[in-house]
């Protein structure tokens, strides 16, 4: 099996004490390459190579031009290799191909949109009646740690790492266990690119007691961006408090779908299969709340089905597999099917779905489950939909609100004012109407309530990865 490294300082290592861990394909449910295992030694040793990266490197200093033509020859080399970069996420967590290969074409659109952000953001000026004139610059901050989920190993990672990286600023990026492949990948792309070594550094490992746990409580990390479970991300909160480092943390959710009597139906289906089995419902922004109008219910729920039923499920290395036969790992299976036990006792009724092959759970609909059921209340993470009737707007709202959660929702309706008036109303950072997964990378990103602290993207991005500094000066000596 292939060895990968973690990469420290510009260069491929092992772990300090030797520990390596098996990467394990969900498919076949074997082991299909070995990983440096890292811990608190290996974690320090890549924070003290980015800490000498920006202090005494060429990025923080080369100027946005320079930083922006290397992050787009990054992502050049990333569209030429995307076939193995897919492939390695495909391996990892059971992804279907052609959407890996959708993963990565987004992911190379991260590195060139915030490369190109950075070097054409504005500055703001503040004219001043006094003789003096203010601006505001926006300097990199230091030490960044990326701590990116398994569901999405490569697109996340550069959503994360990329903005960071243009702005200035150096990283150590630690991928989930799980799916560790596409970050060496890529960090081996970035030195060939040209990146200074200790500018993106990559640890492979666990995250309690070992090198995440060292990464969120080091005093020379500024910067903590985390994307994964809720509970663990109180936990990375609380150890970077005792640093006062700012954390953004894009946690769990238990989206709501919305879907009006008078949506266009079609769309309507179209888009509540996505929501809920593209990746096999693993997708924090998963629509697996489905609420539909009664006038429509029936009608609904016999084409979701069907349309659900449909999916081409197999092998995710086969280009024409829909859905996967594989969750992304042996814990996630359990703890998802599990959920299906608790479906009947709940008062729950499974239409279709259920268990299939190996680590896999089928596309699955529930109906009749009353809103204090499990399936109803806790973020699954797996192809489980539950599907509610509601009568009326004020009802929909009400019950798509009624979640710890506040992550994302969708709407679907051809009524304009009530297309807005809902968006308004709903408590969740983004709101999809007629639409799922449509991405600006302008638009601010993360959640409400247990879904998460602060947002990502565009100007957002810049707020979070710099310092913003006010500068003051005198231009009349005569005031």
């Amino acid at each position: 099996m292939d060895f990968y490294g973690h990469i420290i300082g510009g260069e491929e290592v092992p772990s300090l004490d030797g520990s390596t861990m098996d990467d394990i394909d969900p498919y076949t449910r074997e082991p299909w390459a070995t990983i440096a295992c890292g811990g608190k030694a290996d974690a320090d040793r890549a924070v003290a190579a980015a800490r000498e990266a920006f202090d005494e490197g060429p990025w923080p200093r080369m100027g946005y031009e320079n930083r922006q033509t290397i992050l787009h020859r990054l992502a050049d080399l990333m569209d030429e290799h995307a076939a193995e970069l897919a492939m390695a996420d495909t391996r990892d967590m059971g992804k279907p191909l052609t959407q890996a290969l959708h993963d990565v074409a987004r992911s190379s659109w991260n590195v060139r949109f915030f490369a190109d952000h950075a070097r054409l953001s504005m500055g703001d000026a503040y004219p001043m009646d006094s003789g003096h004139h203010a601006y505001a610059r926006f300097d990199p901050v230091g030490v960044a740690v990326a701590i990116s989920p398994w569901n999405f190993p490569l697109m996340l990672g550069t959503w994360k790492v990329a903005p960071a990286l243009a702005w200035g600023n150096t990283v150590v990026m630690k991928p989930a266990e799980d799916t560790p492949v596409s970050a060496t990948l890529w960090a081996r792309l970035a030195l060939e690119a040209g990146m200074p070594p200790g500018v993106l550094n990559v640890v492979h490992g666990y995250g309690p007691d070992s090198a995440g746990a060292a990464l969120t409580a080091h005093p020379d990390v500024d910067r903590i961006t985390f994307t994964g479970e809720s509970g663990t991300g109180k936990v990375i909160s609380g150890a970077a408090s005792s640093h006062l480092v700012p954390v953004s943390l894009e946690l769990g959710g238990k989206g709501a779908n919305i879907v009006f009597d008078d949506a266009e139906i079609d769309n309507a289906v179209h888009w509540a299969v996505q929501a809920i089995f593209r990746n096999a419902g693993q997708i924090c922004l998963s629509g697996s709340r489905l609420y539909l109008q009664a006038g429509i219910y029936d009608a609904f729920v016999e084409r979701f089905v069907t349309a659900a039923e449909a999916l081409r499920a197999g092998d995710p290395k086969e280009p024409e597999t829909e859905f996967p036969l594989a969750l992304a790992s042996e814990e996630h299976y359990r703890k998802v099917s599990g959920y299906l036990d608790t479906v009947q006792e709940d008062g729950g009724r499974i239409l279709t779905g259920g268990l299939g092959e190996g680590w896999s759970v089928l596309p699955t609909i529930i109906v009749d489950a009353p809103p204090t059921a499990r399936v109803c209340r806790e973020e699954i993470f797996g192809p489980v939909c539950v599907v509610q009737r509601f009568e009326s707007e004020d009802e929909a709202v009400a019950a798509a609100n009624d979640t710890r959660y506040g992550l994302n929702a969708m709407v679907f309706t051809e009524n304009l004012s009530r297309a807005h008036r809902v968006a308004a109303r709903l408590r969740a950072g983004t709101v999809w109407v007629n639409c799922f997964f449509i991405r600006d990378l302008r638009a601010p990103f993360g959640g409400v309530g247990d879904s998460g602290v602060g947002r990502e993207g565009g100007n957002f991005s810049r707020e979070f990865f710099t310092e913003p500094k006010a500068v003051i000066m005198q231009i009349d000596p005569g005031y």
